[in-house]
């Protein structure tokens, strides 16, 4: 018999330790589409109160990869009403194209930090560091899965991005972009190779290159 697999659970103690230290305003940050071969990259910023209670309020949330569509709809409008502040950024696939994937992710997490509306005192960040942002920060390492603040971004990071791409359904038909959202899929692939790229697809990347060269 199979153990069952183990979930991590985000936690606070990062946000905890920055609040005790008279950080209140501590944002976490993450992205969505860093690997898809079509469409934007997206991130968000969500800055949690400090209240006693925030962490059994968004119990329920998680990294977003953990969580069902339903479930990641459901938490994206309870994180937005419970949040302090939040923010939703995109680089486009121009970008990622010109600047690169690593740059263009950077760019959007500055852009939901914007959209914040407020500068934080801290940044926890999923795996990356904002060199350009001159606010303190800190890169953990699958933050998504420690940090109830980076956690609460993946999903609404996700939710903007997987409803963008829904979007590109009708502009674009034949490609599946409802179903796989411009990821690397079989169905994405065989589609790439009957139809050829279409303007949503990021042509500095290698499935797509082949496709074009």
């Amino acid at each position: 018999m199979c153990a069952p697999r183990l979930v991590n659970l985000p936690a606070l103690r990062d946000e905890e330790q920055l609040w005790q230290s008279g950080c209140r305003l501590v944002a976490g940050l993450d992205e969505a589409g860093r690997g898809a071969w079509a469409g934007p990259v997206f991130a968000a910023a969500v800055i949690l109160p400090p209240a006693a209670d925030i962490a059994a309020r968004l119990e329920g949330v998680r990294d977003s990869k953990q969580m069902t569509p339903n479930q990641r709809e459901q938490w994206a409008e309870k994180i937005k009403q419970l949040a302090a502040y939040w923010g939703v950024g995109e680089a486009s696939g121009e970008e990622i194209d010109c600047y690169g994937i690593l740059p263009a992710t950077r760019l959007a997490m500055q852009r939901a930090l914007q959209a914040c509306g407020i500068t934080p005192a801290h940044l926890l960040i999923d795996a990356l560091r904002l060199p350009e942002v001159n606010i303190p920060q800190t890169a953990l390492i699958r933050g998504d899965q420690r940090s109830l603040s980076i956690a609460a971004a993946s999903v609404l990071a996700k939710t903007a991005r997987d409803a963008w791409m829904r979007a590109q359904e009708e502009r674009y038909p034949g490609y599946g972009f409802a179903a796989h959202k411009g990821y690397g899929t079989a169905r994405h692939r065989a589609a790439l190779e009957r139809f050829g790229p279409c303007p949503l697809h990021r042509r500095s990347f290698a499935p797509v290159k082949r496709v074009t060269g």
